[in-house]
């Protein structure tokens, strides 16, 4: 029987992306990790010895605790938070279970920019529409929860991210930017190894609506009148990539379980 405060790998699936999700928590032992070096999209490792780190750090949120194996490592740290009065899970079967898992996608680690001062901090063009606000949701909601984004002018992009550690992105000529006839969101879920039907699906109508192929995607128009909706709306960047994650939070959920719910009036009509 499984324990109260164990959660499943299926029920995690349903959690990933959310942006009501728990703080997501790899305590795995660095042998450990090395051994195995992927991350369940939305965590980020902390080591177990810094109990008193790691509340700080989640601040009265629930939190997913997982290890290697969801044994000891997960189960005590998640039995020490509960007795702090926090609510807190752990992962049943652990990374191993999550990578047994047919439809579990895993982040390389090596993948994943460094990080400064805890987070990892990207920068792009200002004035942002499509690509440029979604990319910032997927790694916002898969990678890094805590990420930080710098807006500035295009031809300043390289040299800001040369100046303070920052990684470029949706920009000419750098690593995160479109290939071929695919865009910056495309390369990001082909790098993450994020290839799932909701993020695939959401994927063909971002990439529609950013290149001007919107036969490719009914829904593509649609984006695009909502992105420039935005940009008008908001004059700072920053301000309009918030507006904007509620946008794409909205979409991730029709392209993961709402595509073939359509509407028309009269109410229930056939």
């Amino acid at each position: 029987m499984a324990a109260p405060n164990e959660i499943s790998v299926p029920q995690l699936l349903r959690l990933i992306g959310l942006p009501d999700a728990p703080v997501l928590v790899d305590i795995s032992i660095d042998p450990d990790f090395a051994d195995d070096p992927f991350l369940i999209p939305g965590f980020f490792r902390h080591p177990h010895t810094d109990f008193g780190g790691l509340v700080a750090k989640l601040d009265g949120r629930p939190s997913i605790i997982a290890c290697q194996k969801g044994i000891k490592l997960s189960q005590g740290m998640s039995a020490m938070l509960r007795n702090q009065g926090l609510k807190s899970e752990y992962l049943g079967g652990g990374n191993y279970a999550w990578r047994d898992h047919p439809q579990a996608p895993r982040i390389p680690a090596t993948s994943i920019p460094d990080k400064i001062a805890g987070r990892t901090l990207w920068v792009t063009r200002h004035r942002p529409k499509i690509d440029r606000i979604a990319c910032p949701w997927l790694i916002r909601r898969f990678i890094d929860p805590t990420a930080e984004f710098l807006f500035v002018s295009p031809a300043e992009v390289n040299g800001v991210a040369e100046r303070y550690g920052a990684t470029p992105f949706d920009i000419e000529d750098t690593f995160w930017s479109h290939r071929d006839d695919r865009c910056t969101f495309d390369t990001m879920l082909d790098e993450f190894a994020l290839h799932t039907a909701p993020l695939d699906r959401l994927a063909t109508v971002v990439r529609a609506a950013d290149t001007n192929t919107h036969a490719a995607s009914p829904e593509a128009a649609g984006l695009l009148a909502f992105s420039v909706g935005l940009s008008r709306q908001y004059k700072d960047d920053l301000a309009q990539l918030e507006a904007g994650m509620a946008l794409y939070d909205a979409l991730y959920r029709w392209a993961r379980d709402g595509q073939g719910e359509g509407h028309d009036w009269p109410g229930g009509k056939a």
